[in-house]
């Protein structure tokens, strides 16, 4: 689960243009992959294209890729959408000492990207199933915004800086501090937070989304500062490393925050494996993790500061051109076009993405049963995913991403009879095994979707404005995973019906609703029990999977099919 910063000239900037507009150094979420090459060269680094993550590798490469087959003779822009060459690289070892340094210091701030991502996006959700209802979950989703928007400030980042500390530096610095400190504080009231959010004389769900939120703002905006330093910190022609170092750091980080600390969290997980005689809390709690990696953060900034010397630049791309840039880009019909495309193709699969595995938490199937699932997924994501880069390159993308957007939904439907199958007596070996399975598959299909479109997005940018574009295209691309999140989460709630039989302990003599997790404690706590009659869950889930199969027949495939086949002149600013 950003596009990368173009500080490389292109054809057009060395003479052959205007020489005026460069390459934009904005990034956004892991949507915007370039190619197929770069991905290859990731799932060699042993790391995965999850998609909150997903992460985002959109670097020079694209734009020499671009201008390398433009320069050829039989190159016309009235041709349609070429197929990509694949990237020549040297191996890591073959890299000079001092790129290789930079290499590990970009996998190290990367890395801290992912540690407060990994909770936000991953563990804390599960956490809060205990205290929270989905509508509510559902707001705490919204903490993920900045990621999915960072192209809106990714211009401030890169034309506004101190000379005297350093282009990114003066970025990355107080961004890491303050994250650091914002940890610190989290971690000493989010247990009491966590407990008490949405109740009488707690702090609101607001007011606790409010603290993810900036913590993934400052997450956010390093990340761009860190990209467009990545392409300074290692020699041109070893360049394309910086997306293998992120795509290594970052998610080294999220599946530290996310799959290891879910099940270190766990008592279950901690008693079955680590103990001999059972104790009723984990190895870690999210209080201790938050203080540990906060004073890290610190840490690490003041090394960054005392150890590290950035190279003088000058300021080369005013704010208001970039934004004018874009400004053109949106004005393009076909870029309106995949743009609605891209804000309604992901609608089909959200009810699998945001609830099918919070509601098997509450069927009991285990966060340290998830984990284990979680864990097990990652080898076959990385190898599964290996091999949709390759079928990338045999198919034309977007046919590659139909057949993979009717695989996604197929598995949303495959997801939605497995929790229907949970099995009275709990979890056992095979149902182990099939939710593996489904795992397994639907995040396969998702993998397919992300490299096939991050390929098209590659082919079509113009390499004079190749970041400009790609960040563009990414942006939207992610928020169309985004945004109906919170609209499906109460959903959810809405409608779903729960009747509580009061108990003897409860105050309650009638029955009443108990749909939504407070409800339902209420109920539990007096000793009653939680009768569900209509789970809102399989309601939006079938509601979704139609939607997303209507609009594929009728819009989404006709389209992307249509937009393929298009020449490339079709695809640049005039």
């Amino acid at each position: 689960m950003g596009a990368r910063e173009k500080r490389q000239r292109s054809p057009a900037q060395n003479g052959k243009g205007n020489g005026k507009v460069r390459g934009l150094s904005i990034k956004t979420s892991k949507e915007d992959l370039t190619t197929t090459a770069t991905y290859a060269s990731s799932v060699n680094m042993n790391n995965n294209t999850v998609e909150l993550r997903r992460k985002n590798l959109a670097h020079d490469s694209s734009d020499a890729i671009t201008a390398n087959l433009m320069a050829r003779e039989t190159f016309t822009l009235d041709d349609p959408v070429p197929k990509t060459p694949t990237l020549n690289k040297h191996g890591f070892f073959d890299l000079p000492l001092q790129d290789q340094r930079n290499f590990g210091l970009l996998v190290l701030l990367y890395f801290l990207q992912g540690i407060p991502m990994g909770l936000a996006t991953g563990s804390v959700p599960f956490l809060l199933k205990d205290h929270m209802s989905y509508s509510q979950i559902g707001i705490f989703s919204l903490a993920s915004y900045p990621y999915s928007l960072k192209l809106l400030w990714s211009p401030i980042v890169d034309a506004l800086w101190s000379p005297k500390i350093g282009r990114r530096k003066s970025w990355i610095l107080p961004i890491q501090l303050l994250s650091g400190i914002g940890m610190l504080w989290l971690g000493s009231t989010v247990n009491e937070m966590m407990s008490t959010t949405g109740k009488a004389g707690g702090v609101t769900v607001w007011g606790f989304t409010g603290w993810w939120f900036f913590l993934v703002l400052m997450c956010a905006t390093q990340d761009i500062a860190v990209d467009g330093w990545a392409l300074t910190l290692l020699t041109p022609g070893n360049v394309s490393y910086a997306s293998t170092a992120q795509t290594v750091g970052l998610t080294g980080g999220t599946f530290l925050s996310y799959t290891v600390f879910l099940a270190f969290n766990s008592k279950d997980f901690a008693n079955r494996w680590f103990r001999t005689v059972p104790q009723d809390h984990g190895l870690m709690d999210l209080s201790g993790y938050l203080t540990f990696w906060g004073w890290a953060y610190i840490a690490v900034t003041f090394g960054l500061a005392l150890l590290k010397k950035e190279e003088r630049t000058k300021n080369e791309d005013g704010v208001w051109d970039v934004y004018k840039i874009m400004w053109g880009v949106l004005k393009l019909k076909n870029i309106q076009t995949i743009i609605i495309v891209h804000l309604i193709a992901k609608i089909g699969f959200q009810a699998n993405d945001a609830v099918t595995n919070l509601k098997l938490i509450d069927k009991g199937f285990g966060t340290e049963n998830m984990a284990l699932t979680v864990l097990i997924d990652f080898p076959f994501e990385i190898g599964l995913g290996y091999y949709a880069g390759k079928w990338s390159q045999e198919f034309t993308p977007m046919k590659l991403w139909t057949w993979a957007f009717m695989g996604r939904l197929l598995a949303a439907v495959l997801a939605q009879v497995t929790v229907a199958i949970f099995p009275a007596e709990g979890v056992t070996g095979w149902y182990m095994l099939v939710v593996i399975a489904e795992h397994i598959f639907s995040t396969f299909t998702n993998t397919v979707m992300f490299v096939a479109v991050s390929a098209f997005h590659a082919r079509i940018a113009d390499p004079v404005i190749g970041g400009t574009y790609m960040t563009l295209l990414a942006t939207v691309c992610n928020l169309g995973g985004t945004f109906p999140r919170y609209f499906v989460l109460r959903m959810v709630d809405a409608f779903t019906s729960a009747t509580c039989r009061p108990g003897e302990k409860s105050l309650e003599t009638t029955p009443f609703s108990c749909a939504i997790q407070a409800d339902k404690e209420r109920c539990l706590l007096g000793g009653g029990t939680c009768e569900v009659t209509r789970d809102g869950y399989y309601f939006v889930n079938i509601l979704c999977v139609i939607f997303g199969l209507v609009t594929f027949v009728m819009y989404i495939r006709p389209k992307v099919l249509q937009l393929q086949a298009l020449p490339l002149r079709a695809w640049r600013l005039k």
